[in-house]
């Protein structure tokens, strides 16, 4: 390194603040700079855990910056590198950033871009954020979204993320409404109910994690496209753009993983516009390793209409293990030429009976001698076995005078023959052995069956099931019912974080009425229409099964009871009397004075427009501490109903 850029004498930083110093000082060494002269924060940091010396004799050639990160000791002078490093990471460092990622979106781990090393991640603005993600109907007034920094706020991070108070429980059946007065649990404790809750979908997942982390064997979800058009159901407050839509699935995800048992799976369906981003983000979160498969999936057979380009035909379905070595698929059989041909069931699911001879080319007794052998048949043809007995018939895997093999060597035809897998028939004179062969077909990942379009299996079931068309864009039931019958067994949890319309709920009953299965599903929705939509449309399908239940609960609002006693007050004073309450007892935007100036009082009177004076108390309220959290329950300030304390206690096993 040259001695004048060591020694910092070629630069005045006297009108600099200590930020502006620092940052000048970094960039003269070559190595912490891009292309465009910005510094490289985490290039810095490498340096510094590597105690570089270049690096420390930059940094002590400024008396300031030498005393900021050195300690003297006995006359010698000291790197302190966590203070340094911290420094540069925790503090809002770089100038017109509010974090240390910039605007530049691109493949990138631990800071250095793909040119600089193999791996492979995403970097984008706001990534070490927190994005709470309010929901909102496309008309709906939006709200400003706050980006909580992970290392910046974490205490109020941590207080969003605390588990949460649940209320206006409800266990619906085909009977109707019911209270709660038990949550069920199998015997290692876990929770062993359908569940659909009402909150935003980030906090109700970390309300979820003790009680459920490792206990999900797939999630299905299907997230916002992030496509800013009409085939967007509902939208999200901010109207995402391309880095919020990635913090805002990136933070749910995360903490949806932990909820995942080893052998688990996620299934999340996009269009082409986040396609490569997405893959690169699961790939980050999942490992590239744990990447099962992008399915196609043929949705409509019309298209986009008015495209510029390509009209729309597909979607993507991207699936991923949790673990690859521990996770299997099913074998299962989607196409219903194949499902037909299964024409045969017992307790352990459909089959057919094929011939346990393989007749082929390849098959020839010469080429595998060890599959070649006796099999002894009695004359009734219920007795079939290896051992050779008096009076039975000796059946050799014998065709048209060749001779070929058995499917299996001997020790694998003794494992098998249990019950009834093999079943000797006579025909023409000659015995033939048959064995189940189970459903199952190779699983492609091209799904073009007329079942997967939502228009007809989606939204037109929704209207048939509800009486009228309440929702748009709902997922095609069999798309769902498929990644279930792939992924999942008889006793498994499914969770659907987005939940919309119910599809995914509809899919576990479903699939339990054809298997005779145990699966549960967990829903999380946010937006009123889980009242309207969600829940009646789970209650009509297990009205029409003849049989369930669902237990609906709430997370339990506080700013948002006095977003509601806004809007329902009738006069300037019932407000006045709501901001002296709101000051005293609920959380407040972080810039808002909590007391009340007289001043302030006179000018929301001269406003004299009741609207427009709830705007403003509203405008006062913190949006993300909308939900008491569950250590607050016995604070008689929220007034948590005793029936309520009991079920929270149950329910988080207390």
């Amino acid at each position: 390194m040259d001695d004048n850029i060591a020694n910092g004498s070629n630069y005045t930083m006297s009108k600099q603040n200590f930020n502006e110093k620092l940052i000048a000082l970094l960039k003269t060494y070559p190595d912490f700079t891009d292309e465009s002269d910005e510094l490289l924060p985490a290039a810095v940091k490498d340096h510094a855990w590597q105690l570089d010396h270049n690096l420390i004799k930059l940094l002590l050639s400024d008396p300031e910056i030498k005393s900021t990160f050195f300690d003297e000791i006995d006359g010698h002078w000291v790197f302190n590198h966590n203070t340094f490093i911290d420094y540069i990471t925790a503090k809002n460092f770089l100038a017109n950033s509010y974090t240390q990622f910039r605007n530049k979106i691109g493949l990138n781990i631990d800071g250095k871009f793909l040119r600089e090393r193999g791996e492979v991640s995403l970097v984008w603005p706001y990534k070490d954020c927190v994005l709470e993600g309010g929901q909102r109907k496309e008309k709906e007034e939006k709200r400003k979204e706050i980006f909580f920094n992970e290392i910046l706020a974490q205490d109020e991070i941590n207080r969003m993320f605390d588990p949460k108070v649940l209320t206006n429980w409800k266990r619906h059946t085909t009977a109707g409404e019911q209270d709660v007065t038990e949550i069920k649990r199998d015997d290692n404790g876990t929770i062993r109910e359908n569940l659909i809750i009402k909150g935003n979908n980030l906090i109700a997942l970390h309300t979820l994690k003790q009680q459920f982390r490792g206990q999900v064997k797939l999630i299905y979800i299907d997230p916002p496209y992030n496509t800013g058009g009409s085939t967007d159901s509902f939208s999200y407050n901010n109207e995402f753009n391309h880095s919020t839509w990635l913090t805002f699935i990136r933070n749910r995800v995360e903490i949806a993983k932990e909820l995942l048992k080893n052998d688990g799976f996620i299934a999340v369906t996009i269009d082409h516009v986040e396609l490569f981003y997405l893959g690169v983000l699961l790939d980050e979160i999942f490992g590239r390793e744990n990447r099962v498969g992008i399915v196609t999936i043929y949705i409509n057979p019309k298209g986009r209409q008015h495209e510029r380009f390509f009209s729309a035909a597909t979607e993507h379905m991207l699936v991923y293990a949790k673990d690859i070595s521990k996770a299997k698929f099913n074998k299962v059989a989607l196409d219903k030429d194949k499902i037909e041909s299964f024409d045969k069931r017992d307790k352990e699911g459909n089959y057919r009976l094929e011939k346990f001879i393989r007749v082929r080319s390849n098959t020839l007794r010469t080429n595998k001698p060890k599959f070649w052998y006796p099999i002894y048949v009695s004359k009734d043809l219920k007795d079939i076995t290896l051992t050779k007995k008096n009076d039975y018939h000796e059946v050799f895997p014998i065709n048209n005078g060749r001779e070929f093999t058995w499917k299996t060597k001997p020790e694998t035809f003794e494992k098998r023959n249990v019950g009834d897998y093999f079943v000797a028939v006579e025909q023409h004179g000659q015995i033939i052995i048959l064995h189940k062969y189970r459903e199952q077909q190779v699983i492609k990942n091209l799904w073009m069956d007329k079942k997967y379009f939502p228009e007809f299996q989606g939204t037109n079931l929704l209207k048939n099931l509800l009486g009228k068309n309440l929702f748009s864009y709902p997922k095609s039931l069999y798309a769902v019912l498929d990644t279930l019958k792939i992924m999942t067994g008889n006793d498994d949890i499914i969770l659907d974080f987005f939940a919309g319309s119910g599809t995914t709920a509809h899919a576990v009953l479903e699939l339990n009425k054809q298997d005779n299965g145990n699966r549960k599903f967990i829903l999380i929705e946010q937006m009123n229409y889980v009242e309207d939509v969600t829940v009646p449309r789970v209650e009509k399908v297990i009205k029409n099964q003849g049989g369930g239940d669902f237990i609906y609960c709430e997370l339990m609002g506080y700013n948002q009871a006095y977003m509601d006693k806004i809007q329902a007050a009738q006069s300037s004073e019932e407000l006045i009397t709501l901001w002296q309450e709101i000051a005293e007892n609920s959380f407040l935007n972080w810039y808002v004075n909590e007391q009340m100036p007289e001043e302030a009082v006179n000018d929301f009177i001269a406003i004299d427009d009741l609207e427009a004076q709830k705007h403003c108390l509203v405008e006062l309220l913190d949006k993300n501490q909308l939900y008491v959290n569950l250590s607050e329950i016995e604070d008689a300030d929220f007034e948590v109903s005793e029936e309520d304390k009991v079920l929270n206690r149950t329910f988080y096993g207390e």
